[in-house]
Protein backbone atom coordinates (compact mmCIF):
# COMPACT_ATOMS: atom_id res chain seq x y z
CA UNK A 1 0.00 0.00 0.00
CA UNK A 2 2.84 2.37 0.86
CA UNK A 3 4.46 1.74 -2.53
CA UNK A 4 1.20 2.55 -4.36
CA UNK A 5 0.84 5.81 -2.41
CA UNK A 6 4.39 6.80 -3.33
CA UNK A 7 3.70 6.11 -7.01
CA UNK A 8 0.56 8.24 -6.90
CA UNK A 9 2.47 11.04 -5.18
CA UNK A 10 5.20 10.93 -7.84
CA UNK A 11 2.59 11.03 -10.62
CA UNK A 12 1.00 14.14 -9.09
CA UNK A 13 4.39 15.86 -8.80
CA UNK A 14 5.26 15.01 -12.41
CA UNK A 15 1.85 16.23 -13.59
CA UNK A 16 2.31 19.54 -11.78
CA UNK A 17 5.79 19.96 -13.26
CA UNK A 18 4.49 19.32 -16.77
CA UNK A 19 1.71 21.88 -16.31
CA UNK A 20 4.22 24.44 -15.04
CA UNK A 21 6.48 23.87 -18.05
CA UNK A 22 3.54 24.15 -20.45
CA UNK A 23 2.46 27.41 -18.80
CA UNK A 24 6.01 28.76 -19.03
CA UNK A 25 6.20 27.86 -22.73
CA UNK A 26 2.88 29.54 -23.50
CA UNK A 27 4.17 32.68 -21.79
CA UNK A 28 6.89 33.09 -24.42
CA UNK A 29 4.69 32.32 -27.45
CA UNK A 30 2.96 35.14 -29.30
CA UNK A 31 0.06 32.86 -30.23
CA UNK A 32 -3.08 32.93 -28.12
CA UNK A 33 -5.06 30.28 -29.99
CA UNK A 34 -5.62 28.63 -33.38
CA UNK A 35 -9.20 28.20 -34.53
CA UNK A 36 -10.96 27.74 -37.87
CA UNK A 37 -7.64 27.89 -39.70
CA UNK A 38 -6.83 31.30 -38.20
CA UNK A 39 -3.97 32.14 -35.85
CA UNK A 40 -5.10 34.53 -33.10
CA UNK A 41 -2.18 36.43 -31.62
CA UNK A 42 -1.93 37.66 -28.03
CA UNK A 43 -2.28 41.26 -29.20
CA UNK A 44 -5.65 40.48 -30.80
CA UNK A 45 -4.44 40.49 -34.41
CA UNK A 46 -5.13 37.57 -36.76
CA UNK A 47 -3.03 35.60 -39.23
CA UNK A 48 -3.74 33.45 -42.27
CA UNK A 49 -0.88 31.27 -43.50
CA UNK A 50 -0.68 30.38 -47.19
CA UNK A 51 1.48 27.56 -48.51
CA UNK A 52 2.89 28.67 -51.88
CA UNK A 53 4.39 26.48 -54.58
CA UNK A 54 7.67 27.33 -56.31
CA UNK A 55 8.58 27.80 -59.96
CA UNK A 56 11.94 27.35 -61.69
CA UNK A 57 12.41 30.86 -63.04
CA UNK A 58 15.57 30.06 -65.02
CA UNK A 59 13.88 27.29 -67.00
CA UNK A 60 11.33 29.77 -68.34
CA UNK A 61 11.73 31.53 -71.68
CA UNK A 62 12.65 35.22 -71.78
CA UNK A 63 9.03 36.21 -72.47
CA UNK A 64 7.76 34.04 -69.60
CA UNK A 65 10.34 35.54 -67.24
CA UNK A 66 9.26 39.07 -68.23
CA UNK A 67 5.62 38.13 -67.64
CA UNK A 68 6.41 36.72 -64.17
CA UNK A 69 8.40 39.84 -63.22
CA UNK A 70 5.59 42.10 -64.44
CA UNK A 71 3.03 40.09 -62.44
CA UNK A 72 5.23 40.28 -59.33
CA UNK A 73 5.64 44.06 -59.67
CA UNK A 74 1.88 44.41 -60.10
CA UNK A 75 1.33 42.21 -57.04
CA UNK A 76 3.64 44.33 -54.87
CA UNK A 77 2.01 47.57 -56.05
CA UNK A 78 -1.44 46.20 -55.18
CA UNK A 79 -0.56 45.47 -51.55
CA UNK A 80 -2.52 47.60 -49.10
CA UNK A 81 -0.99 46.14 -45.94
CA UNK A 82 2.25 44.34 -45.03
CA UNK A 83 2.66 40.61 -45.54
CA UNK A 84 5.44 38.23 -44.54
CA UNK A 85 7.35 35.79 -46.74
CA UNK A 86 8.74 32.75 -44.89
CA UNK A 87 11.06 30.05 -46.27
CA UNK A 88 11.37 26.94 -44.11
CA UNK A 89 14.21 24.47 -44.72
CA UNK A 90 14.14 21.01 -43.22
CA UNK A 91 16.07 17.82 -43.87
CA UNK A 92 13.99 15.75 -46.25
CA UNK A 93 12.01 13.13 -44.37
CA UNK A 94 11.67 10.00 -46.52
CA UNK A 95 10.52 7.66 -43.75
CA UNK A 96 6.95 7.34 -45.11
CA UNK A 97 8.35 6.55 -48.56
CA UNK A 98 10.76 3.97 -47.13
CA UNK A 99 7.90 2.34 -45.24
CA UNK A 100 5.98 2.03 -48.50
CA UNK A 101 9.01 0.35 -50.06
CA UNK A 102 9.16 -2.13 -47.18
CA UNK A 103 5.49 -2.94 -47.73
CA UNK A 104 6.08 -3.36 -51.48
CA UNK A 105 9.04 -5.62 -50.78
CA UNK A 106 6.87 -7.87 -48.64
CA UNK A 107 4.14 -7.99 -51.28
CA UNK A 108 6.44 -9.11 -54.09
CA UNK A 109 6.28 -12.84 -54.85
CA UNK A 110 9.39 -12.78 -57.01
CA UNK A 111 12.67 -13.09 -55.12
CA UNK A 112 14.37 -10.94 -57.76
CA UNK A 113 11.89 -8.08 -57.27
CA UNK A 114 12.27 -8.35 -53.50
CA UNK A 115 16.06 -8.01 -53.77
CA UNK A 116 15.83 -5.09 -56.19
CA UNK A 117 13.34 -3.25 -53.96
CA UNK A 118 15.59 -3.81 -50.92
CA UNK A 119 18.64 -2.52 -52.83
CA UNK A 120 16.72 0.53 -54.02
CA UNK A 121 15.56 1.23 -50.44
CA UNK A 122 19.16 1.02 -49.18
CA UNK A 123 20.28 3.35 -51.98
CA UNK A 124 17.68 5.99 -51.06
CA UNK A 125 18.63 5.75 -47.37
CA UNK A 126 22.35 6.22 -48.10
CA UNK A 127 21.66 9.05 -50.54
CA UNK A 128 19.67 10.99 -47.95
CA UNK A 129 22.23 10.39 -45.20
CA UNK A 130 25.25 11.32 -47.34
CA UNK A 131 23.71 14.14 -49.36
CA UNK A 132 21.86 15.83 -46.48
CA UNK A 133 19.07 16.73 -48.91
CA UNK A 134 16.90 19.63 -47.75
CA UNK A 135 13.22 20.22 -48.32
CA UNK A 136 12.08 23.83 -48.68
CA UNK A 137 8.58 25.12 -48.14
CA UNK A 138 7.38 28.63 -48.91
CA UNK A 139 4.75 30.47 -46.90
CA UNK A 140 3.03 33.84 -47.08
CA UNK A 141 1.66 35.10 -43.77
CA UNK A 142 -1.31 37.45 -44.14
CA UNK A 143 -1.97 39.56 -41.03
CA UNK A 144 -5.13 41.42 -40.08
CA UNK A 145 -5.04 44.20 -37.52
CA UNK A 146 -8.50 45.34 -36.30
CA UNK A 147 -6.91 48.53 -34.93
CA UNK A 148 -6.47 49.75 -38.51
CA UNK A 149 -10.06 49.12 -39.58
CA UNK A 150 -12.25 49.36 -36.48
CA UNK A 151 -12.87 53.11 -36.68
CA UNK A 152 -16.23 53.23 -34.91
CA UNK A 153 -14.57 52.78 -31.49
CA UNK A 154 -12.48 55.43 -29.83
CA UNK A 155 -8.71 55.27 -30.18
CA UNK A 156 -7.98 54.50 -26.53
CA UNK A 157 -10.69 51.83 -26.45
CA UNK A 158 -9.23 50.12 -29.53
CA UNK A 159 -5.68 50.52 -28.20
CA UNK A 160 -6.55 48.94 -24.83
CA UNK A 161 -8.26 46.01 -26.57
CA UNK A 162 -5.29 45.44 -28.83
CA UNK A 163 -2.79 45.27 -25.98
CA UNK A 164 -4.93 43.24 -23.59
CA UNK A 165 -3.09 40.34 -21.88
CA UNK A 166 -2.91 37.14 -23.91
CA UNK A 167 -4.91 35.21 -21.30
CA UNK A 168 -7.82 37.62 -21.80
CA UNK A 169 -7.79 37.36 -25.60
CA UNK A 170 -10.55 34.84 -26.07
CA UNK A 171 -12.49 36.45 -28.86
CA UNK A 172 -16.24 36.12 -28.76
CA UNK A 173 -17.57 34.14 -31.69
CA UNK A 174 -19.36 37.11 -33.29
CA UNK A 175 -16.31 39.37 -33.08
CA UNK A 176 -14.04 36.58 -34.26
CA UNK A 177 -16.19 35.85 -37.30
CA UNK A 178 -16.25 39.55 -38.19
CA UNK A 179 -12.45 39.79 -38.08
CA UNK A 180 -12.08 36.45 -39.85
CA UNK A 181 -14.28 37.69 -42.69
CA UNK A 182 -12.05 40.73 -43.23
CA UNK A 183 -8.95 38.54 -43.04
CA UNK A 184 -10.38 36.12 -45.62
CA UNK A 185 -11.05 39.00 -48.02
CA UNK A 186 -7.46 40.13 -47.64
CA UNK A 187 -6.08 36.60 -48.01
CA UNK A 188 -8.21 36.11 -51.12
CA UNK A 189 -6.72 39.19 -52.77
CA UNK A 190 -3.20 38.03 -51.87
CA UNK A 191 -3.89 34.55 -53.27
CA UNK A 192 -5.24 36.05 -56.49
CA UNK A 193 -2.14 38.17 -56.97
CA UNK A 194 0.19 35.22 -56.38
CA UNK A 195 -1.80 33.04 -58.77
CA UNK A 196 -1.10 35.53 -61.55
CA UNK A 197 2.53 34.40 -61.40
CA UNK A 198 1.60 30.76 -61.97
CA UNK A 199 1.93 29.84 -58.30
CA UNK A 200 -0.37 27.37 -56.54
CA UNK A 201 -1.78 28.53 -53.21
CA UNK A 202 -2.99 26.32 -50.35
CA UNK A 203 -4.57 27.88 -47.27
CA UNK A 204 -3.51 26.02 -44.12
CA UNK A 205 -6.29 24.69 -41.91
CA UNK A 206 -6.20 24.25 -38.13
CA UNK A 207 -4.49 20.84 -38.23
CA UNK A 208 -1.73 21.92 -40.64
CA UNK A 209 -1.18 25.17 -38.74
CA UNK A 210 -0.66 23.32 -35.47
CA UNK A 211 1.72 20.90 -37.18
CA UNK A 212 3.61 23.81 -38.76
CA UNK A 213 4.18 25.60 -35.45
CA UNK A 214 4.90 22.34 -33.66
CA UNK A 215 7.59 21.48 -36.23
CA UNK A 216 8.97 25.03 -36.09
CA UNK A 217 9.32 25.22 -32.31
CA UNK A 218 10.28 21.55 -31.83
CA UNK A 219 12.37 20.53 -34.88
CA UNK A 220 14.22 17.71 -33.10
CA UNK A 221 11.20 16.26 -31.30
CA UNK A 222 8.87 16.61 -34.30
CA UNK A 223 11.08 14.32 -36.39
CA UNK A 224 10.31 11.38 -34.08
CA UNK A 225 7.05 12.31 -32.35
CA UNK A 226 4.22 13.18 -34.72
CA UNK A 227 1.10 15.03 -33.62
CA UNK A 228 -2.27 13.35 -33.55
CA UNK A 229 -5.20 14.80 -35.43
CA UNK A 230 -6.57 17.74 -33.43
CA UNK A 231 -10.11 16.35 -33.70
CA UNK A 232 -9.05 13.35 -31.60
CA UNK A 233 -7.30 15.37 -28.91
CA UNK A 234 -8.99 16.19 -25.62
CA UNK A 235 -8.05 19.62 -24.28
CA UNK A 236 -8.87 20.50 -20.70
CA UNK A 237 -10.43 23.97 -20.28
Amino acid sequence: MAIDKNKEARKKVISKEMKKRAAATKHFLDISEIRDGVVVMKDGTLRRVLLVSSINFYLKSADEQDAIIAAYVSFLNSLESPIQFVIQSRKLNVDPYLQKLVKKEEEHTSELMKNQTAEYRDFITQLINLGDIMERRYFVVVPYNPLNTNKQKGFFKRFSELWAPGAAIKLKEKEFQKRKYQLDLLAGRISGGLSQMGLKITQLDTQTLIELYYDTYNPDVAANEKLENVSTLRVDP
